[in-house]
Parts: structure tokens; C-alpha cells; sequence
């Protein structure tokens, strides 16, 4: 499959890395425009309606974030090419975006190159892009939708809806209140760092809880969490000091 791409970068030498990348390790790609600017990359965008845009987050004036607030309904792939940044790291993955982190490795770049071609069939880009900005709009005041995607779309569900998620192999099993089972293709791993700041607790290797729904702590078997779905949760020795802390911190 042929995709047409714009990159998006304040830097002509990190545009110019990312072609010469691009070229060499990603077959059906082609360059169509590049923007240094936040007001370029909209004006190439609408002109050249591209299948995928390389967006930098931080740009002078304005950011990545802004383009996209630009189009009301985004028909284009986006992955983000970006420094660390925790917050607008942790706003892509929830939203299931792709991003690259400078410097670009190969690895990374051809999966994700990959996964945009694979979603240009699809043509969902739009409902992601509308749940990252308005994750970003909200901040972290308000429960925002977090994208879970299964083999057959991707459910958007609100943080607050999660009583917990549990570990099966290389997938997730998120548990919701009105008793929904949805099955995740990523480890829980890819979530527990994404969920902390919404009040989730690694109590286990296998098991993520929403705090909320913790009804008690029960002492059988070195420590159990019994949830308001009344699911018994368990507690891995090194966490049980942890898990008590949250616990009376969520009093």
C-alpha cells in the first residue's frame, strides 16, 4: 500500500533526518510536503490532503495540539515526533495515538509507518483525535475516555467506569461497572503507568485497581482487596506497604 505523508517540524534538519529515515527504511511512503510552522503545516494539510502527518508537539507560536484543533474532523493518520514531554505523552497514548521520540529510532519508526497504513483503511482517526484534545482541554481535573482497542475497534470508556484490569498474557481484561468485560490487545503494563494519576493501584503483577471501588481490605492470605463487584483482589508482598499508603490517602 502507497500513503502520502507531510512532516511537521520546526527543525529543517529534523525534517530532512526524517525523510532521508523514510526513504531508506520505509517502503511506500511518500513525501508530499514538509512545514515548519504551525500555520504551513495547516495551509500543506488542506492543499495536499495527505494520508499521514508527522506532527511535532512543540513549535513556536503554536504547538502540534493546534493543527490539529484546525480541521473539524481529522481524515488524516498522525504520528507525533516529539522530546519527552510526560504529559503529552501520556495524552497520545490514551487516546491510542502513535508517537516517535527524538532521536527517531529505526525500529519504531517502521512499526509505526506500518501500523498508519494499516489504519488508513480503517478510517477512524477522527474519534482519536477528538478524545486527545479533549483529554488535553480537560487536563487532569476531569475523567477522561481512554481508547481500548480489541481485535474487531477501538471503545472509548471513561476512567471513572473501570473498577479494575487484569492481566492475561499480552492482553488486558478491563472489568467495567455495569459488568462489561472488554478484552484489550496490550500487556496491563501499557496501562498502569497511563492510569496512576486517575487513582489506579498496581496491586499485583496481574491485577490494576480503580481505588473508588475498593469496598475493604480484607488480611486472609497476606492481603486481599475486596472490590464492589465483591471480585477479591490480591495483594504481591512488596506492594502491601504501598496499597495500605493509597489506601488511607484515598480516606
Amino acid at each position: 500500500m502507497n500513503i502520502n505523508c507531510i512532516i511537521v517540524d520546526d527543525e529543517v534538519n529534523n525534517i530532512e533526518n526524517l525523510q532521508l529515515l523514510l526513504e531508506k527504511y520505509c517502503t511506500g511512503v511518500s513525501v508530499v510536503a514538509t512545514a515548519t510552522s504551525a500555520g504551513e503545516a495547516i495551509e500543506k494539510i488542506s492543499v495536499h490532503q495527505p494520508d499521514l502527518v508527522f506532527l511535532d508537539i512543540q513549535m513556536p507560536v503554536k504547538s502540534g495540539f493546534e493543527v490539529l484543533k484546525a480541521f473539524p474532523k481529522v481524515s488524516f493518520e498522525v504520528i507525533f515526533v516529539t522530546a519527552y514531554d510526560k504529559y503529552g505523552i501520556q495524552a497520545i497514548k490514551f487516546s491510542a495515538l502513535d508517537y516517535l521520540l527524538k532521536p527517531i529510532q529505526i525500529d519504531e519508526l517502521k512499526l509505526a509507518v506500518e501500523k498508519a497504513k494499516t489504519r488508513v483503511e480503517q478510517k477512524n482517526q477522527h474519534l482519536k483525535i477528538e478524545n486527545l484534545l479533549g483529554f488535553i482541554q480537560r487536563g487532569h481535573s476531569d475523567f477522561p475516555k481512554i481508547a481500548l482497542p480489541t481485535l474487531n475497534e477501538i471503545l472509548y470508556v471513561k476512567t471513572d467506569e473501570i473498577i479494575r484490569c487484569e492481566a492475561d498474557d499480552n492482553y488486558t481484561t478491563f472489568y467495567l461497572q455495569n459488568n462489561e468485560k472488554i478484552l484489550v490487545c496490550k500487556p496491563l503494563k501499557e496501562f498502569a503507568e497511563m492510569l496512576k494519576p486517575f487513582h489506579f493501584l498496581r496491586t499485583h503483577q496481574s491485577h490494576l485497581v480503580n481505588i473508588q471501588f475498593v469496598r475493604s481490605y480484607l488480611k486472609e492470605d497476606g492481603g486481599k482487596l475486596l472490590m464492589k463487584d465483591l471480585t477479591k483482589i490480591p495483594i504481591s508482598r512488596q506492594n502491601r506497604i504501598l496499597v495500605k499508603e493509597a489506601l488511607n490517602n484515598s480516606i
